[in-house]
């Protein structure tokens, strides 16, 4: 990032290329929606370029880019919610097409009932994803997607690390509520 504040148009490009993959699928998990994602992909990037001549290396490059990341996906957020009105919890999330990351397969399970029951499983993860408020969503993503510690997430959320860690274990709490019946199902298939 360095070297983008110094003009060097060949090192934004790799640093676009080194992390485009992470924004966008921590994107598609927060929004639900891969051309939204891809659009606020896009934002980051161009957010990050008009801010390199005053970039100071305060905390670590990923970091201030998922904050940006952050402002972004929350603002869509809120945009949707006056634009859309109030949506459903129990919506299905359009998350599960064909662009979204997949990052759940289990190589042990093979076979059409396997397959379609890992897919149904991941449907419903993203749906129970979209259900969280967006600072657990977020705090989750990061954790589980992105790997991210306790402490980096929170400086992405600008909050105290007891302040993350309660985020998710609320997080985990609602998500394993409500995938309770499908964590059983996937657990009762690979038994049997």
């Amino acid at each position: 990032m360095l070297r983008v504040r110094d003009g060097d148009g060949g090192a934004f490009e790799a640093l676009v290329h080194r992390h485009q993959h992470a924004v966008y699928g921590t994107a598609c998990r927060m929004l639900g929606d891969a051309a939204e994602a891809e659009d606020i992909t896009q934002l980051t990037f161009l957010r990050i370029h008009r801010a390199a001549p005053k970039y100071r290396p305060t905390a670590r490059f990923t970091t201030w880019m998922f904050a940006i990341l952050r402002n972004l996906v929350f603002n869509e957020t809120r945009r949707r919610k006056r634009h859309r009105g109030h949506v459903s919890l129990d919506a299905p999330a359009e998350f599960a097409g064909d662009s979204a990351p997949r990052e759940l397969a289990d190589p042990v399970q093979t076979g059409p009932d396997a397959e379609a029951l890992q897919a149904e499983l991941e449907s419903q993860i993203q749906a129970a994803l979209q259900a969280l408020p967006e600072q657990q969503r977020l705090a989750m993503v990061l954790l589980r997607y992105e790997d991210m510690s306790y402490e980096q997430i929170a400086e992405v959320l600008g909050t105290s690390v007891p302040a993350v860690k309660s985020l998710i274990f609320r997080a985990r709490e609602v998500l394993r509520v409500r995938l309770k019946k499908y964590l059983a199902a996937t657990k009762g298939h690979m038994e049997g």
